[in-house]
């Protein structure tokens, strides 16, 4: 895990990933790596964020997502 937030009675786990040139998308591994970190420490919500860095990537307001499963 990148990132753990802990605020009072909630704590967050957060993965970053980068999206670089000529790589898969980095969205299953970030997906399979929070699921395991929420499994050891009891939790039910994280983030996962991507930064995409390739150059011929979508704008901005068309990457931009939120999901909640």
């Amino acid at each position: 895990m990148d990132l753990c937030l802990r605020y009072r009675s909630v704590t967050l786990g957060i993965e970053l990933k980068v999206w670089r040139e000529k790589k898969r998308d980095p969205q299953a591994e970030g997906i399979e790596q929070l699921e395991s970190y929420l499994a050891r420490l009891g939790l039910n919500e994280s983030w996962l964020l991507i930064f995409d860095r390739r150059k011929n990537a979508l704008p901005i307001e068309e990457r931009l997502s939120t999901e909640i499963d």
